[in-house]
């Protein structure tokens, strides 16, 4: 058996029996408490891995990477502003949030606005597009596990002859993939992440996060030494790059002189070769079925710097079974003929003549992981759960200084990755577990790889369970429980969460089947649609003792309305995923803003909140002096 998968399987055992010992902890607990806040007791180290953890998904980890990939060192300003998201998100709303859902009994964050609100109208909203957006924001994270099961298990014979029973038992299901080997990686992804969410529950997810958070940063400390000594140093690798010119992208079909025999013709994925002096590399494998002499068309990728050129040619490239038979080849819309485009801003893009990243984008980004990372209702549930104020303290300093040691370090292995691993720019999501094989079998430890690649699938797997665990919560929590059934036994639900959670688990799997070429687009768009609507209703409920059901609903509704509706426009306008960006600004900014207008709006013209709810939440001198007039007699309290 291959030496690195012997050391993600163990990663992975060791997951498992996370899951069975928070499990045994848990038992006799107060189910609801325990299984979706496991007892609030967070402390320092595991409230900033688990808060760390959560917020670097699959976008950090596939879909960050695959972007530094394909534009360079441009995403250093891309994501930039995510070092100052844990003061924003915990330094906002950390204090308040958990006082608030301490003294309501609030689990979920629909059940907070509810408290705050008394709004079963609000807390089912909030939860039908918690559970909406989260499923989107879960396609990425099985979609990043399941290229990482392909790829280290994909070379067994085993695992080949399961990929072919699955297509041969569910034809329609590996169909629509086109790729069975992915199809099942895609199945034992799904059926590990939901069993041992099921299983553990709250408790579990934050020690499992705790795990994946020290392998994280582990993995990417390890790929940095070994990325900028295989490339000669920074300077060596920055050099490379100025000289660089981005690739051109098309397909190509395989012919062969005669039918293919009984078990077909195969060409692997990444394969290189030449075509009229031309050299290219396959972004997909090429299959000849028995008795055809010709492949389906699959997409490759020509390389056109010539010092690249000359170097991959200094190794043989291998002999072909079949005659290339290259169709189109298209260039970058900006970058394309030029040099250096990588090394500054905007950075070369295939579809976008302005660049990746012009100064609008740039501005916009700088503010939208700050904004966005805070409007995470995954954050805010962990600020519900954490045992003091020195606790979030330190929490906010310590995990500052992770994220600074994950994500520039990424920017300087991927960008590194573009000279050690050419030619993936049809697929450059596959950059990272491709990377972390390269890297060890350069460095001549084969079992690193397995390591190495449990960074990713951590980041993946601790976002998946945190997810569905939220969706699951809401809809047992606050649709079932809170509105349809007050007096259900723990018995009926645990077996409620243990369905939805199946659910949502089956859901993500099915959606994965359609992987977009970019994960990231996927990230940044459910994580904009979720700030927009919900850091507003937050944060105001939390500090502004007038702000009111009727400004809250306004506030969700209408940012989302607008943030989805600038991406509605310009899929009307572009036929494309590229959203309309008034004055080259992000639909993020605009949304929040506009859910901010809402919010006073709302507030200012619907009903006035009731004197008790003010008390409740702000004190006797606010719910008094509701105008806060500084000469009233109960002004001082406040």
């Amino acid at each position: 058996m291959n030496i690195s998968l012997l050391a993600f399987l163990g990663y992975t055992g060791l997951v498992l029996v996370l899951a069975w010992l928070s499990h045994r902890v848990g038992s006799g607990k107060s189910f609801i408490s325990e299984y979706f806040l496991g007892s609030r007791s967070l402390g320092v180290i595991a409230l900033a891995l688990t808060f760390g953890a959560t917020s670097a998904s699959a976008g950090s980890f596939a879909g960050f990477p695959s972007l530094i990939y394909a534009h360079g060192w441009v995403l250093a300003l891309w994501i930039a502003s995510y070092m100052v998201f844990p003061l924003c998100a915990m330094g906002l709303l950390g204090k308040r949030l958990s006082q608030l859902s301490h003294r309501t009994g609030a689990v979920t964050v629909p059940d907070v606005l509810r408290e705050r609100f008394r709004s079963p109208a609000l807390a089912v909203l909030s939860t039908l597009l918690l559970a909406l957006l989260l499923c989107v924001y879960l396609i990425p994270q099985f979609t990043l596990a399941a290229l990482i099961m392909q790829q280290l298990l994909g070379s067994s014979a085993l695992y080949q002859d399961a990929a072919f029973a699955v297509q041969q038992a569910v034809p329609m299901l590996a169909a629509q993939n086109g790729d069975p080997e992915y199809v099942l990686g895609l199945l034992i992804f799904a059926g590990l992440v939901i069993v041992y969410t099921m299983f553990g529950g709250f408790r579990a997810v934050v020690w499992t996060d705790v795990l994946q958070g020290f392998v994280m940063l582990a993995g990417v400390l390890i790929m940095l030494f070994l990325a900028l000594h295989q490339v000669g140093g920074l300077r060596s690798a920055s050099e490379d790059m100025q000289v660089m010119e981005p690739p051109e992208l098309g397909t190509a079909s395989f012919a062969l002189d005669s039918a293919a025999p009984s078990s077909g013709v195969r060409i692997a994925m990444g394969t290189w070769f030449e075509d009229d002096g031309r050299l290219l590399r396959t972004g997909e494998p090429v299959y000849i079925p028995a008795g055809d002499t010709l492949s389906g068309v699959v997409k490759v990728t020509r390389i056109m710097t010539p010092s690249e050129i000359t170097r991959i040619k200094a190794s043989p490239l291998p002999s072909l079974p079949a005659e290339p038979r290259v169709h189109e080849l298209r260039a970058y819309a900006r970058g394309s003929g030029k040099s250096g485009t990588y090394m500054r801003a905007p950075g070369p893009s295939p579809s976008d003549p302005n660049g990746f990243l012009p100064i609008g984008l740039a501005i916009s980004f700088f503010a939208f992981w700050a904004v966005a990372g805070t409007g995470q209702p995954s954050s805010m549930v962990r600020l519900m759960a954490f045992t003091g104020t020195v606790t979030l303290k330190r929490a906010i300093a310590s995990l500052t200084m992770y994220f600074a040691l994950i994500y520039f370090p990424l920017v300087i292995i991927f960008c590194c990755a573009r000279l050690l691993v050419p030619g993936l720019d049809h697929t450059p999501d596959r950059i990272m577990p491709a990377m972390a094989y390269l890297l060890s079998d350069n460095a001549g430890i084969p079992w690193l790889a397995g390591f190495l690649i449990a960074a990713p699938f951590a980041a993946a797997m601790s976002t998946v369970d945190s997810f569905i665990l939220m969706i699951t919560s809401s809809v047992v929590r606050d649709v079932y429980q809170r509105s349809i059934n007050p007096r259900a036994p723990a018995a009926r639900l645990r077996l409620m969460s243990y369905c939805v959670t199946i659910l949502v688990g089956l859901v993500a799997t099915l959606g994965a089947l359609y992987p977009p070429q970019f994960l990231q687009y996927v990230v940044v768009f459910t994580g904009g649609g979720l700030a927009v609507a919900f850091l507003g209703p937050v944060a105001l409920g939390l500090y502004w003792p007038q702000f009111s059901k009727a400004g809250a609903m306004a506030s969700m509704c209408g940012g989302f309305a607008v943030y989805l509706g600038l991406y509605a426009a310009g899929f009307l306008a572009y036929g494309s995923t590229a959203p309309i960006r008034p004055f080259g600004l992000d639909p993020l900014i605009w949304g929040f803003v506009a859910s901010l207008v809402a919010a006073w709006m709302g507030t200012h013209w619907g009903s006035p909140n009731p004197e008790s709810l003010i008390r409740k939440f702000f004190g006797d001198s606010i719910a008094d002096n509701p105008r806060g007039d500084p000469g009233h007699p109960k002004a001082a309290g406040t």
